[in-house]
């Protein structure tokens, strides 16, 4: 059983930046796609981004590339969400999510691909 905790959310104005932390209970963390998945109120969960065992491979939704970066250290079991220019529209819970492996066979993209989760973290925009 993998063990997430996220932690760093907050409220920020517009233009601001949030770095969340998710810390992985796995020793083999380096084993497993990392994910962060975003959900507001009334609206689905979608993912934010993503990344592969090694950090060589990411994925990004379109709304939030060029802004985010999604990073991990495997030595310290990991994976971080640097979040620049915050907008409103940014606010929601964010999750982390961890796979072993890539259960269809390519980039884990919707969160039923996921196996693990984490309790999510508030971020709050204000404009």
């Amino acid at each position: 059983q993998v063990q997430l905790v996220e932690s760093g959310g907050g409220s920020v104005q517009a233009g601001g930046s949030l770095r969340l932390s998710c810390a992985a209970s796995e020793r083999t963390f380096s084993s497993y796609y990392m994910g962060w998945f975003r959900q507001a109120p009334g609206k689905e969960r979608e993912l934010v981004a993503n990344i592969n065992w090694s950090g060589g491979k990411t994925d990004y939704a379109d709304s939030v590339k060029g802004r985010f970066t999604i990073s991990r250290d495997n030595a310290k079991n990991t994976v971080y969400l640097q979040m620049n220019s915050l907008k409103p529209e940014d606010t929601a819970v964010y999750y982390c999510a961890a796979v072993l492996g890539t259960p269809l066979g390519g980039p884990p993209m919707v969160p039923g691909e996921y196996r693990y989760w984490g309790q999510g973290t508030q971020v709050t925009v204000s404009s």
